[in-house]
């Protein structure tokens, strides 16, 4: 057993929940925040911590060496109110990271997302870096992706003394189902399954595996030297909506039977109301870097593939 002991927040989550395994599975003692107390498991203590509320927080990280910040307050949605998306996100992330200061903590990962750094630019060809943040008033930018901006920018300007800090920012994440919450690109997989998409707009999107996430998590938290560097967590370039539809159906079967194979032109897209949200995105494939996290923290993600049928398959 690992002395060291992590806390990972959001536990109840999605790409928490994998961190956790990927913690546990390395030998180290884990404590996690949940926003309703439940008993702990093998391995893992749960404190009850709200990120909008200082309430046990000085608890939760009493004794940590690191801490891994994976929970969020908000989720990719129409909003009416941005501040309902911006104040939560940018005061939860402040609130952790005094907590872990105060404490004593060595090193914090935030787990941003690729909304702080790729979206409302232009559409070009430029390959999207760490270097990159994204513009708060430029198009296809939403109150998610500015919310994202802003956490992130206040996670670096706050004081944190010796405390180092390090930022993942990982695209769609897909892969295994281990609990009840069903991520945003795992969401999107749901509804190919389901037969509410009766087919495919030209759009792109970029993928990563939850598994491979949570590995970047670890190998940030112990990795010399990445005080005050971002990584941006991409399996690649961003694959087509009909090319992840076309996994599906070859992998999974009668399983992915309501899976569509048709596409749906340009001029659909542009003139049906309710899809006309994605007209600037038709077409558009992202580029994205990975060097940097595979050079720096030796990370290896899987084929994309491999993320859609084990998504498909946790979900069908």
């Amino acid at each position: 057993m690992n002395e060291e002991r992590v806390l990972v927040t959001g536990g109840a989550g999605f790409i928490a929940g994998h961190v956790i395994r990927e913690l546990l599975g390395r030998g180290y003692r884990v404590r996690a925040t949940v926003r309703s107390r439940k008993p702990d498991l093998d391995g893992v203590e749960f404190v009850q911590a709200d990120l909008l509320d200082d309430a046990g927080w000085a608890e939760a990280v009493a004794g940590v060496d690191h801490v891994l910040h994976v929970a969020s307050p908000v989720r990719p949605g129409p909003v009416a109110n941005e501040d309902d998306l911006i104040v939560p996100a940018r005061e939860g992330t402040v609130r952790v990271l005094r907590a872990a200061r105060d404490a004593g903590v060595r090193r914090v990962v935030l787990t941003s997302a690729f909304h702080a750094a790729g979206f409302g630019h232009p559409h070009t060809g430029h390959v999207f870096t760490e270097d990159d943040w994204s513009v708060l008033d430029g198009p296809g930018m939403d109150a998610y992706g500015r919310s994202k901006v802003f956490a992130e920018r206040a996670a670096w300007e706050f004081d944190r003394g010796a405390m180092e800090l390090t930022t993942l920012l990982p695209v769609a994440v897909l892969g295994p189902v281990l609990g009840s919450e069903i991520s945003g690109g795992n969401h999107i997989v749901q509804r190919m399954l389901t037969g509410q998409m009766p087919g495919f707009p030209d759009i792109y999107l970029p993928v990563v595996d939850v598994r491979d996430v949570a590995d970047a998590h670890v190998r940030a938290m112990v990795t010399p030297g990445v005080d005050g560097e971002r990584f941006l967590i991409a399996n690649g370039p961003a694959i087509a909506l009909k090319d992840i539809g076309a996994t599906l159906r070859e992998h999974l079967g009668e399983r992915a039977a309501r899976v569509p194979a048709a596409t749906i032109p340009d001029e659909v897209v542009r003139t049906t109301p309710a899809m006309r949200a994605f007209v600037g995105e038709l077409g558009y494939r992202k580029q994205i870097s990975n060097d940097k996290a595979r050079r720096v923290l030796g990370w290896q993600p899987r084929p994309a593939e491999e993320a859609i049928v084990a998504a498909g398959r946790s979900l069908s």
